[in-house]
């Protein structure tokens, strides 16, 4: 039988569950370009009320190394299975609660501070999410399909992304620009009900990994597996929390950030442009199978290493590109950001469970990919929006130009076992 036919059901929790994550992430990273400035900061000037809403927005990636401690310490000790069971439950719920938030008119202080809350609580559950569904993957593939298993979870970004981008599409086409702003931009959050309903579906008939089974036959887990990873692998958790740093600034300057640009600086109609990335999300699928299958042959580091080289290279064209105002040139960036972000993401499952061993392997993984997240993921975003407000957007592709370099140094000093690759 073929391996993925083989292995169907933990490859398909993987991919189920990263798409929730996304589709989470990518609902909250829409409503902050869209929405939330008016409706939570209303009293602030229209460039403040985007500065604010991305600081809400990049709350998140403060929590998710705290929550990758917190489950990453489940996972190593209990079992890959109850801990991504529990994170998805409380991302989820997280993210469902949003769709009810009262907007300052009505709450004052309050609305924003319930954000904060909910954005933290997203967060705090996505940490041991991502780690937990590579591992899910990787330690049941078969010898040789490591990556490609661990490209499962990458696969749900553009699944997430579509359904996200596709919804806001279809709300911004049907309804009126009071009504979306009064309701409909909730409805996305509602939705995510049922995507986690599905994924707990999924993983709640999963069985241990092989791997991690054999690691509790062969010697107990450490007590306090973030103390035995510091102590013993604190090296691998610097150079993968850099090794990670690309794909998140990829990511989030060609979503979140570029929607933000598009339709409030550059005079782009909100759904056009949701179109044109919605066609650019092709290409990180595209790019992500690639890598994986790549990588398998030539070794992740090596996809790694040119993936951030590539990164350095669409930093230098992002800027103007993005500006250009031709509907083709941003949609050829954004392509092009996007597919580069699949030769730094698709490898990462294969590559950082690579760097640990399988007793602190849950930890270590959802640590550097988080850690690494503050930088790409909420750091980048930010100071794009604030150079954009200074009126320097044409150099924000140097941010990519810096986050491309971290990663190569990142995956170039990293030591393990795919390190070797």
């Amino acid at each position: 039988m073929h391996p993925i036919r083989q292995h169907a059901r933990p490859l398909t929790a993987a991919l189920t569950g990263t798409a929730v994550e996304f589709y989470d992430f990518y609902v909250f990273a829409t409503a902050t370009a869209l929405v939330f400035g008016g409706l939570f900061f209303p009293s602030s000037s229209p460039e403040a009320q985007g500065v604010q809403a991305f600081m809400v927005f990049g709350l998140a990636f403060i929590a998710r190394p705290i929550g990758a401690v917190a489950f990453g310490h489940f996972g190593d000790r209990v079992g890959r299975k109850a801990t991504l069971v529990a994170s998805l439950l409380l991302m989820g719920l997280s993210t469902l609660l949003v769709a009810f938030l009262p907007g300052y008119a009505v709450a004052g202080f309050f609305a924003p501070l319930l954000l904060c809350v909910l954005r933290f609580g997203q967060g705090f559950g996505l940490g041991g999410e991502w780690g937990g569904a590579a591992l899910l993957a990787v330690e049941n593939a078969p010898k040789g399909w490591e990556v490609r298993f661990g490209a499962a979870p990458q696969l749900g970004a553009p699944v997430g992304f579509l359904a996200a981008n596709g919804l806001f599409l279809a709300l911004g086409m049907g309804l009126s620009e009071a009504d979306f702003l009064s309701w409909g931009w909730r409805v996305p959050f509602l939705a995510s009900a049922v995507l986690v309903g599905i994924g707990l579906w999924v993983r709640l008939s999963l069985t241990e990994t092989p791997a991690f089974r054999a690691a509790l036959e062969h010697a107990p887990p450490p007590a306090v597996p973030l103390g035995a990873l510091l102590r013993h692998h604190w090296g691998a958790v610097l150079a993968g929390s850099a090794g990670v740093v690309a794909c998140f600034a990829l990511f989030y300057l060609s979503t979140a950030f570029a929607l933000d640009l598009a339709t409030k600086k550059l005079g782009w109609p909100r759904e056009q442009f949701l179109m044109l990335q919605l066609g650019a999300n092709l290409f990180l699928a595209i790019g992500i199978v690639l890598a994986a299958i790549w990588a398998d042959r030539i070794g992740a580091r090596k996809v790694l290493l040119m993936g951030a080289a590539a990164t350095i290279a669409v930093g230098l064209v992002f800027g103007p590109g993005l500006q250009s105002g031709s509907g083709l040139t941003v949609f050829a960036t954004l392509a092009a950001a996007l597919f580069t972000m699949g030769f730094v993401y698709g490898p990462l499952g294969g590559w950082l469970a690579g760097l640990y061993p399988v007793s602190v392997r849950y930890t270590g993984v959802s640590v550097a990919f988080n850690a690494g997240g503050i930088l790409g993921g909420a750091v980048t975003p930010l100071l794009a929006k604030q150079m954009s407000n200074a009126g320097h957007g044409d150099l924000i592709g140097l941010l990519l130009v810096a986050a491309g370099a971290l990663t190569l140094l990142g995956v170039s000093l990293a030591r393990g076992p795919s390190a070797a690759a």
